[in-house]
């Protein structure tokens, strides 16, 4: 191999490794980075046994991999013409992949806290309505408004999510390309 293409595959490994280092931050691990960092610089679709190849990792962990990154979206399965193994692609567009990971957690955050909220409201307000004591009256009353303040973020939580779906947000804070 030449000079220079050496020094692209050590440049293209040390981003890799950063890639890696920051799957963390989206709940994956180290080695699905890899997986994703492989993809992202492959010239061409690649199946599981070429990815297992190229991140020295076992076919079971690559599967799983794969699997993570399909349902973060960071990932696609793709059709080969004439061969019946899966072929995968990376989803280049890091903003993509960042609002992807963003809204899919602002929601599970949100459905969360809004079920357990609805969950506990009737309780709350039936104390506070017939209590058995002026303290816990009081207290019932408190996490009312506790629920009302979680609600107003959710309902403000909501709105982002719609604007980083529509692209609405872009509006006010557009991607500058160069």
């Amino acid at each position: 191999m030449n000079n220079d293409l050496e020094r692209i595959e050590e440049a293209r490994d040390i981003i890799i490794s950063a890639i890696a280092q920051t799957m963390v931050m989206y709940g994956l691990t180290p080695s699905v980075g890899r997986i994703y960092g492989v993809l992202y610089f492959a010239k061409k679709p690649m199946s599981l046994n070429e990815i297992k190849d190229a991140v020295a990792m076992s076919k079971g962990s690559v599967s799983n991999g794969l699997r993570d990154l399909l349902e973060s979206e960071m990932i696609i399965k793709v059709w080969q013409k004439g061969d019946r193994k899966d072929y995968y692609i990376a989803e280049r567009d890091f903003a993509k992949n960042f609002l992807n990971f963003l809204i899919k957690n602002m929601r599970l955050e949100r459905n969360l806290i809004l079920k357990a909220n609805d969950k506990v409201q009737p309780v709350l307000e039936d104390i506070a309505e017939n209590p058995d004591s002026a303290e816990a009256k009081e207290e019932a009353k408190n996490d009312l408004k506790l629920l009302e303040q979680s609600r107003e973020y959710f309902d403000w939580t909501k709105r982002i999510i719609d604007a980083l779906e529509s692209g609405e947000i872009f509006e006010y804070f557009p991607m500058d390309k160069k």
